[in-house]
């Protein structure tokens, strides 16, 4: 379990998980409503090196950025809980870039096997409180690299 007191202890969570990330690797956003799904996901990107402004794609459903080295597909299913509409995840899964997706649940049926899912519960206001659940060996991999960055300091 990860503590976080405030925004920029959020803000060193996702340097250090953007860190251990590669092209082709699928997160998982998980939480409530003002939880900080979006925000991790913008100091994500902030770590990638997307000059752009990074929001909720709740209306497009799916928004592509390009960061120094790598793209980010960053995806909010939300609207999607009532739909089983496939818009084409494979091939932004199949691509070579970050993949984040907030309210993955609603589209349970068209994730690969394999990814790291980031739950992160509102304690109050300002805190937060990150479990990390991996699914495959690339995966547990980098969240037992995550977790170890962030109990040495």
């Amino acid at each position: 379990m990860i503590k976080i007191n405030n925004i920029n202890d959020m803000s060193h969570f996702g340097e250090v998980l953007t860190k251990y990330l590669t092209a082709g690797d699928l997160i998982l956003l998980n939480g409530d409503l003002g939880a900080g799904k979006t925000t991790l996901s913008q100091f994500i990107g902030k770590s990638l090196g997307v000059k752009r402004n990074i929001n909720s794609p709740t209306f497009n459903i799916i928004k592509s950025y390009q960061g120094t080295d790598l793209k980010l597909h960053h995806m909010d299913c939300y609207r999607l809980e009532d739909s089983a509409e496939d818009l084409g995840f494979e091939e932004y899964f199949e691509d070579d870039a970050v993949i984040l997706i907030e309210w993955s649940q609603f589209i349970a049926e068209f994730l690969p096997n394999h990814y790291l899912s980031i739950n992160i519960k509102t304690e109050n206001t300002t805190e937060r409180t990150i479990t990390i659940d991996a699914q495959g060996e690339h995966y547990l991999r980098i969240k037992e690299d995550v977790e170890r960055e962030l109990s040495a300091n």
